[in-house]
């Protein structure tokens, strides 16, 4: 929650390195790179720190933070939107990320069938009758395959000078390690969940005995759902609203891949056209046994000579480049072959779709065609 930075300034003297809301997360990251969750919500999300954090964990296909405070998170959800640069280089994966505010205690079906689930510095929120609820809605009817909960561990609590009752002023509990456990290994026992614990922030030397500063448990749900734990039919309204929702630009969308593959056609077709161009200009010379002669006579000279036998690259002289008149005609197949084109497109007929109408082909659509008098002006001549 938006507390958790205030929360840390209490352990300026114990000095975490680094600060203990950056382990927490990072904590969370080293779960996700370790089981590639595709679906993740941060419950609590708050200023959307954590969803920052994890839009750049590439296996992620979906981010939904939920929190009770709608004006905490429109403070700072700008940082969820997408960069100019995801724009111009679009990700293979696809990526949407949605802030819902509502709390926690309420069941929404799009919470449904994710594979992670955190809860940082959440629990300690809540009222009586929403911890009440929270086993049920989010072990329960949520039921991802993984749960992280993190609170702080109050056995901790005399470290901290600061410190008289709780950590923050709107907890409304702080447990310590004996209740924290008791309280999770029930929720586990109860759905079906294996619970392991650990925490964050070690106690200075001599003070072993406290425990960590934050207590954590990480929750794994024991059985592959075959179903869902109750009809979804019965939870069709949507409980929480929706604020902020972006769908990142991915090559799976087709308007995406297709600038992308044309870019790269571009690009490729132009950087073997210009080899095969100073290729020509080379071996003229050569002919012209050094008589110098101007640019424009020089290029009309040379491309006279249509077949060029050094530069086959292939046994197949259908893959190869060659220039008639002012044209290059660039086969699809020679383009098809580098390795970066073949990626994009996965077969030869999705290129040949992506492209046509896009540039300039043979009438056959076997070729791409370059205008060599641009070639040679790009190439100062």
């Amino acid at each position: 929650m938006d507390e958790k930075l205030r929360k840390d300034e209490l352990t300026r003297t114990i000095k975490f390195t680094p600060p203990l809301y950056k382990q927490r997360y990072q904590f969370i990251k080293q779960l996700v790179s370790k089981h590639k969750p595709k679906k993740v919500a941060d419950l609590g999300c708050a200023d959307c720190r954590l969803l920052w954090m994890l839009k750049f964990c590439n296996c992620i296909e979906m981010l939904v933070g939920l929190d009770i405070s709608e004006d905490v998170m429109k403070e700072k959800m700008h940082m969820l939107y997408p960069l100019p640069g995801d724009y111009l280089q679009p990700s293979e994966r696809s990526l949407t990320v949605i802030l819902h505010q509502g709390s926690v205690a309420q069941k929404d079906p799009r919470m449904l069938g994710f594979d992670m689930v955190t809860c940082i510095e959440l629990i300690e929120h809540l009222e009586v009758k929403e911890l009440e609820k929270f086993p049920e809605v989010v072990f329960g009817f949520m039921s991802p395959a993984m749960i992280i909960i993190s609170t702080p561990n109050s056995e901790f609590n005399p470290l901290l000078p600061t410190v008289t009752l709780f950590r923050h002023p709107d907890h409304k509990f702080e447990w310590n390690r004996a209740q924290f456990q008791n309280w999770a290994l029930d929720a586990a026992a109860r759905y079906d969940y294996t619970v392991e614990f650990t925490g964050l922030g070690a106690p200075p030397p001599g003070k072993d005995d406290v425990g960590f500063c934050t207590q954590i448990g990480v929750f794994v749900r024991k059985y592959l759902k075959n179903g869902e734990p109750e009809p979804v039919e019965k939870f069709k309204e949507h409980v929480y609203k929706t604020i902020f929702k972006a769908v990142y630009p991915s090559l799976k969308d087709e308007k995406y891949l297709q600038t992308a593959v044309v870019n790269e056609v571009v690009r490729t077709s132009q950087t073997i056209a210009r080899r095969l161009l100073d290729n020509r200009k080379s071996k003229y010379k050569k002919i012209c046994d050094g008589v110098e002669t101007d640019p424009p006579f020089l290029t009309s000279c040379f491309l006279r000579d249509v077949e060029d036998p050094s530069l086959t690259k292939t046994d197949n002289p259908h893959m190869e480049p060659f220039i008639n008149g002012q044209t290059i005609y660039m086969p699809l197949a020679k383009i098809f072959s580098v390795p970066k084109v073949k990626q994009l497109c996965g077969t030869f007929e999705t290129l040949s779709k992506l492209i046509t109408g896009k540039v300039a082909l043979s009438n056959d659509g076997s070729a791409l065609l370059i205008d060599t008098e641009y070639e040679n002006e790009e190439l100062g001549e």
